[in-house]
């Protein structure tokens, strides 16, 4: 065994870099590629293979420089793909930054020091990767464009042999597995929320090109990557192509704007809620296969735990025709009036669940899809509640809730959906809480003593409990017991 200087973060050491080698049936050019490595100038790194269930001698070349390296592992796995194997090397590096190399790739003497002085010291800087050559079955420049971020939302300009820092790996979540383009999805995961990319001037990487390559072959998986990225990133594709990347990758952001005009989605969040923005931009992609279905009926409701939220879902029904012309061009969709009207409810001090946001879509300029979102309500109980369980505060409960619609009605806000099933409450603390739900029919305006009483008219209740709402709501907005009663029945 020859034995080289160990890994060191010391003073008089540079940051150390792990090169991660995936291997697959690379017996051919699999010491080519060490050799390239090892012919390294940068003095603090380690080489990291990992054979990917090796059906020639890719194990035994491995094994060999290993023995004879000390900074040289050796780790096997069953065949899982190039991604998982590079994810076994990542997690088992100890450098600050990572460079993947190919089995059958080279790299020059002094690349790994140009990037590493290129990006050290300088944590706005995510990726430093080389110009590139082609050698094998094809020769000359690999003419790679200048990096964009625009342009890699539509395709890859950066070789997998870039230069990154660990961190961003586990920030990233590694790289995906279910994709043959990966080290695009990676790229894009790494630097989507932003961060410079050096080009070195320098001829640092030699790409293979051989019949049955990963390159080659990664081009019939295009469409699922494409899938999987805007089910991924949809936020990402929203800001740089206006809409989601298209199989036709080149006319993505033209024919977003086009069908911006014909297919439109609005997605509205809270600025409490910001965090949930890119949940929110994928919900309509994500509604139909995810989520725990709390309600199904006309509405659907799922429940989503997202960020540390819990989070309510409703998606509301298709419109028929008129309804579709009318949300499009006339009249606020539901879902935006249960925003909006969630807003002005908690304005007036009446409670209801915290209004997250709410996504709109249309389709051929006719309204199509709403979802509207709100965190999950605290209370555990329904209105409907009151009938089929014994509550020994049962009329403290009912005059919170006649206070709560009181000073609904006293602020100008008139649920005329106002049934057992959309008042909730907790029974459980000192001051009992009440909170409004499913908002999206509610007028405003003066709300007389015998309007909002007439109010109550859809909540079943017996004499008794009619007599304890009467006589709160009545004291709460300075009426005449009697007559709110009658009222009431």
């Amino acid at each position: 065994m020859i034995d080289l200087p160990a890994m060191t973060h010391s003073e008089n050491m540079p940051p150390a870099v792990s090169v991660v080698i995936p291997v697959h049936n690379a017996e051919e050019f699999l010491e080519e590629t060490l050799l390239s490595v090892l012919s390294s100038v940068y003095p603090n790194m380690e080489i990291i293979i990992v054979d990917d269930g090796s059906t020639d001698g890719s194990p035994a070349v491995a094994a060999r420089y290993a023995g004879q390296y000390a900074h040289i592992r050796f780790l096997q796995q069953p065949n899982a793909g190039a991604a998982a194997a590079r994810n076994r090397a990542v997690a088992e590096a100890r450098g600050e930054y990572i460079l993947p190399v190919d089995a059958d790739d080279r790299i020059s003497p002094q690349y790994i020091s140009l990037a590493v002085e290129a990006i050290s010291g300088r944590p706005d800087v995510k990726v430093v990767y080389p110009e590139a050559e082609f050698f094998g079955e094809r020769s000359g420049k690999w003419r790679l464009p200048p990096f964009s971020i625009r342009l890699l939302a539509r395709k890859n300009m950066i070789p997998v042999s870039g230069l990154y820092r660990r961190e961003d790996w586990v920030r990233a979540g590694g790289y995906r597995t279910d994709t043959g383009r990966e080290d695009w999805v990676f790229w894009i995961a790494i630097l989507k929320d932003g961060g410079k990319v050096v080009r070195l001037n320098h001829t640092g990487l030699y790409y293979r090109v051989r019949s049955g390559s990963k390159r080659k072959k990664d081009r019939k998986l295009l469409t699922h990557t494409i899938d999987i990225l805007n089910g991924l990133y949809p936020d990402f594709f929203l800001r740089e192509l206006k809409g989601p990347l298209r199989y036709r990758r080149t006319w993505s952001r033209l024919i977003n704007t086009c069908c911006g005009w014909i297919h439109a989605r609005k997605t509205v969040v809270h600025p409490s809620f910001k965090s949930l923005e890119p949940f929110m931009l994928r919900l309509p992609y994500i509604f139909r296969e995810q989520g725990e279905t709390m309600c199904r009926g006309r509405n659907t409701l799922k429940l989503f735990r997202r960020d540390g939220y819990e989070l309510v879902v409703k998606s509301y029904r298709h419109p028929h025709l008129l309804n579709a012309v009318i949300y499009g061009f006339l009249r606020a969709s539901k879902a935006g009036r249960a925003y909006r009207y969630a807003l002005r409810l908690l304005a007036a001090g009446v409670g209801t669940p915290a209004p997250v946001g709410f996504v709109t879509c249309r389709r051929y300029f006719l309204f199509a899809d709403s979802y509207s979102v709100t965190l999950r309500s605290s209370c555990p109980y329904t209105y409907r509640d009151l009938a089929t369980r014994t509550f020994f505060r049962r009329d403290e409960i009912l005059e919170a809730i006649a206070r709560t619609t009181a000073r609904m009605h006293e602020n100008g806000i008139l649920h005329k959906d106002y049934s057992a099933g959309n008042i909730l409450f907790d029974d459980r603390p000192r001051v009992i809480p009440v909170e409004i739900v499913d908002l999206n029919r509610m007028s405003f305006g003066k709300t007389g003593l015998e309007k909002g009483c007439r109010n109550f008219k859809r909540l079943p209740a017996t004499d008794e409990m009619i007599a304890v709402i009467a006589t709160c709501y009545a004291k709460e907005r300075g009426g005449d017991p009697e007559r709110c009663m009658a009222w009431m029945k």
